[in-house]
């Protein structure tokens, strides 16, 4: 076994001195976080390891929606659509700093397509083949069994359908070719990993000693008890042993059990990318609200208007999990064909991505199926590693994370024997607790909370973190003036970050712990502007700023097709 380096890092020291605990999550996606602050809720001994950093695989490739799933009703979803809309209006109530509701308007340009080959291949030819295009009678219908589901809820309003001339007068900007549009809610996530960070902070807090995390911290092979555990930041191995093993890896679930000596085929995932745009036009054409539709192909897409840019997405392509994805110059045209499709008089090309992204979705393997019809609902399948029990996740999505973690603690507490004790339905999540909702409570907090400080820098940490605002405010200086080259941030704030969320690398802190690299504009000066301001609470030497740099230049490039070395453009071709 390798000598303790001086540079271990605290989380992976506490996992190292007692290398036990009751539960071993293994994959920090937002899926084991939840799984993990719910066991810590329940007093269980816990622990979760992650591979690379917390909510860096499939949870970040998210199109930041939290839906019901209407479309998942054409596949015979029904379980799965009510859950769905449970919690998505769970999550508006108890995680209001990032969950808000989002009108939503779908484009249709016929009456009565669909009608007949959905239902066939629904019952039939079990989504296999090829999709056909949903008028307005199909959509008609499923939105009146998506209202009946949210009504238990309250907390969304119900859909309306409009004509061409009342449609184009909302939205003047629209395919004039529409008949009709219609219009629901859902829900908006603007910044989902910091949702993620909250959770996990959540069960932190809650299982002090008895619940642990630590990021870079891969499980690379089997163990007598347990599994092989190894730093990514020292290079430092450790056995570590637990009663029960989750695998939460998401796509990599299958990966991760080959890894602990059992094969498994388990997983069938799909690559989804997006694309960022700065847009003016386009951005005011959506109208404030989500266009969700069926484009040509049957693919159901979206362009949604985030953080002052437009998000664009998504594509459904069978995808290799060993492999790393990236939005290829194909995906990039389709998105454009699609957005000219709806907005036909507006033109977007490449010089308005400013970011893109992909991930691979973890779903179940499926053959033949389309992937537009692989189910998005999960499974837990039990096994053993030596004489350990493994209950694997398969499936899983954004939206149903607390039904999901409540289901999988269920399992977990009945193998070791415990009951639950606290529920988390209606928990506020992290910078959720005490959120002000309205705009009179919203005066009063910053009221409140702005003695001494200019109240519109208050009111952006409000909006970034939360009630967790008084977090940051508590660590930095009244008078914090912004980077220069980093316009709305401090360095106080970006040091605080760093200390106090687990920041290893600089793409840690520009791609999850902030928004900074999805708005795009990440020039080289800017990311090193980044680095300079957490390297003293992180130690950084100016080798290791440089080095930093480079790596978070590099991912930009290959994981992102973005130059930082060219003002932060979009790498064409």
């Amino acid at each position: 076994m390798n000598e303790r380096s001086a540079s271990t890092r605290p989380s992976v020291e506490q996992l190292r001195a007692r290398p036990h605990a009751d539960v071993l999550i293994i994959g920090g996606g937002i899926n084991g976080i939840a799984t993990f602050r719910d066991l810590a809720l329940q007093g269980i001994d816990v622990a979760l390891v992650e591979r690379g950093d917390f909510v860096s695989g499939a949870s970040s490739a998210s199109s930041h929606m939290v839906h019901g799933g209407i479309r998942y009703l054409e596949n015979g979803e029904f379980r799965l659509v009510k859950e769905s809309v449970a919690e998505r209006n769970r999550l508006v109530r108890n995680a209001p700093h990032y969950v808000r509701p989002l009108k939503t308007t779908i484009p249709i340009y016929s009456t009565f397509s669909g009608i007949l080959s959905a239902p066939f291949r629904l019952l039939v030819t079990h989504g296999r083949g090829k999709p056909n295009e949903r008028g307005a009678a199909l959509i008609k219908i499923g939105l009146m069994i998506y209202d009946t589901f949210s009504r238990g809820g309250g907390r969304v309003p119900r859909h309306r359908f409009l004509g061409k001339t009342q449609s184009l007068k909302e939205l003047p900007q629209l395919n004039p070719d529409l008949k009709y549009t219609a219009t629901y809610y859902d829900a908006s996530m603007h910044d989902p990993e910091r949702l993620a960070l909250d959770v996990l902070n959540d069960g932190l807090l809650a299982g002090g000693d008895r619940a642990r995390a630590a990021n870079y911290l891969p499980a690379v092979g089997s163990a007598e008890n347990g599994v092989r555990l190894r730093d990514e930041t020292t290079g430092e191995e450790f056995d570590f042993s637990a009663r029960l093993i989750l695998n939460t890896s998401g796509p990599w679930t299958d990966i991760t059990n080959e890894t602990l000596g059992d094969t498994t085929r388990y997983m069938g995932g799909t690559k989804g990318s997006h694309i960022v745009l700065d847009h003016p036009e386009l951005l005011a054409a959506t109208g404030g609200r989500e266009i969700f539709f069926e484009h040509s192909d049957g693919r159901i897409v979206l362009i949604y208007p985030l953080k002052n840019r437009v998000l664009v997405g998504t594509t459904d392509i069978d995808a290799d999990p060993a492999k790393p994805v990236v939005c290829t110059e194909e995906e990039v045209d389709y998105f454009f064909d699609l957005v000219h499709h709806v907005f036909p008089k507006i033109a977007v090309d490449r010089s308005h991505i400013v970011y893109s992204f992909s991930g691979i979705r973890p779903l179940p393997r499926h053959d033949d199926t389309a992937p537009g019809f692989v189910s998005r609902d999960y499974r837990i399948v039990a096994t053993e590693h030596r004489s350990t029990p493994v209950l694997s996740l398969v499936g899983g999505k954004w939206t149903t994370f607390r039904a999901l973690a409540e289901h999988l603690t269920n399992e977990a507490m009945a193998q070791l024997g415990k009951q639950r004790r606290v529920s988390t339905e209606k928990l506020a999540v992290g910078g959720g607790d005490g959120y002000p909702v309205d705009a009179a409570s919203r005066l009063r907090w910053l009221a409140a909370h702005s003695d001494g400080r200019d109240r519109g820098r208050v009111a952006v940490l409000l909006d970034r973190y939360g009630t967790r605002a008084t977090e940051v405010l508590a660590a930095t200086p009244e008078q914090d003036p912004e980077l220069p080259e980093l316009p709305g941030y401090t360095a106080a704030e970006l040091e605080h970050l760093a200390t106090t969320e687990q920041v290893v690398h600089l793409d840690d802190l520009l791609l999850r712990r902030t928004s900074i690299a999805f708005v795009g504009g990440l020039t080289e000066e800017r990311v090193r502007a980044a680095a300079e301001a957490i390297a003293p609470a992180l130690g950084w030497n100016e080798g290791t700023i440089a080095a930093e740099v480079d790596r978070t230049i590099e991912l930009l490039r290959e994981a992102h097709r973005i130059d930082a070395s060219k003002g932060g453009s979009f790498i064409a071709g």
